[in-house]
């Protein structure tokens, strides 16, 4: 996709880490970006850095997510671009011993919806609202309207113990890409997925400031090179696959070769 001052673009959770790099790098390219984020200090701190506009969604809202986009393109017009970050679960093993009542529990089901509605529902409600806004447009070369881009994980290869909800779920972000990218075709809009490994975001460096032993053992493990990866890397993935249209129905690690431990 040819992308130029014209386009417009809405990146979630973009006030901080791989959203932030995302929309960064969307707009260094010329993109108007619309940040989507519930922190509305560091959100309009981003979008005014970049040039953009700030909207505050709450993602496992269909309201406001819907709100959101009705106030970006009001601002910048019918976006042509999703880059989906945002997300928010809980965590725990299946079942786990519980020193307080002295037995075992297990995960409650209220908490694996709760990070059902975080990662799997937000994604598809965020991709499927850009995709039927973008049927509006103009087609470009090769007919193309749109790209969307979901955020999964490497943990929905390597799910972790005490990532039962996490993994499985972003398992299913994956799971979306490949039919809803046939479900589009026609339409000519795409649909791809990262699944990052270990990134510098924001959560990973106050980790580095409580645990920094913990925080070196986790750059060590990455095969090459080893450190965690840099939010910009991501963002660069995110212009390639806006700007290479051969990119379509894909779900693509971005880890430095790690392949995740039990634990």
């Amino acid at each position: 996709m040819k992308i130029d001052s014209n386009t417009a673009a809405v990146v979630t959770g973009a006030a901080s880490g791989l959203g932030r790099a995302s929309a960064e790098t969307l707009a260094a390219a010329g993109v108007k970006v619309a940040v989507f984020d519930l922190n509305e200090e560091a959100g309009t701190e981003v979008a005014k850095a970049i040039g953009g506009v700030f909207c505050k969604v709450d993602i496992t809202s269909e309201e406001s997510v819907i709100t959101g986009f009705e106030a970006a393109r009001a601002a910048h017009g019918q976006e042509r671009v999703l880059v989906h970050c945002a997300q928010v679960s809980r965590g725990a093993k299946t079942v786990r011993y519980d020193k307080a009542s002295g037995g075992y529990v297990r995960f409650p089901t209220e908490d694996y919806a709760f990070s059902a509605q975080g990662i799997l529902v937000a994604s598809y409600r965020v991709a499927s609202i850009a995709a039927l806004g973008m049927t509006a447009l103009d087609p470009l070369e090769d007919g193309e309207r749109g790209a969307i881009t979901l955020t999964s994980s490497a943990a929905a290869q390597d799910g972790q113990i005490g990532q039962v909800g996490y993994g499985s779920l972003k398992a299913g972000v994956n799971g979306l890409v490949l039919p809803m990218a046939r479900d589009l075709m026609d339409l000519g809009i795409r649909v791809n997925s990262i699944m990052p490994g270990i990134f510098a975001t924001p959560p990973m460096l106050a980790v580095k400031e409580r645990a920094p032993a913990v925080f070196e053992g986790l750059a060590a493990s990455v095969p090459f090179p080893k450190r965690l990866g840099k939010p910009e890397e991501f963002g660069s993935l995110v212009l390639e696959l806006v700007r290479n249209s051969y990119f379509n129905g894909q779900t693509l690690r971005l880890d430095g070769g790690i392949r995740m431990p039990p634990k």
